[in-house]
């Protein structure tokens, strides 16, 4: 069993991972490498959901009734894994209208 402070870096660990994956999804699908963009964002994706995992650990902790900590690191935890969750979304996003583009330009 791992300390609160060892699964907040794991929160932070796994929302900076999936937030790379996901920058470098949009990277990959503006050189057009439509499928590698696809595959990061599936890493990116799985790295999500294993910090959400241990986010619904702590969720279920408290509501157990376990009285929840609230430092400073586990607030910049909650808001790194936000802000990937938004950047994997928007990178979703941008991978579409790269393709999108794409396809416009070589059916033109």
């Amino acid at each position: 069993m791992q300390t609160y402070e060892q699964t907040v870096f794991q929160l932070i660990l796994h929302g900076g991972n999936g937030r790379s994956y996901a920058m470098e999804a949009i990277a990959a699908a503006k050189k057009g490498e439509f499928a590698a963009a696809r595959r990061l964002l599936e890493q990116a994706g799985a790295e999500l959901q294993a910090a959400h995992r241990l986010q619904t650990e702590l969720l279920q902790q408290e509501a157990s009734g376990g009285q929840p900590v609230v430092t400073l690191l586990m607030v910049h935890a909650q808001d790194h894994l936000m802000t990937a969750i938004t950047v994997k979304d928007l990178a979703a996003e941008f991978v579409e209208l790269y393709e999108a583009l794409k396809r416009q330009t070589t059916e033109s």
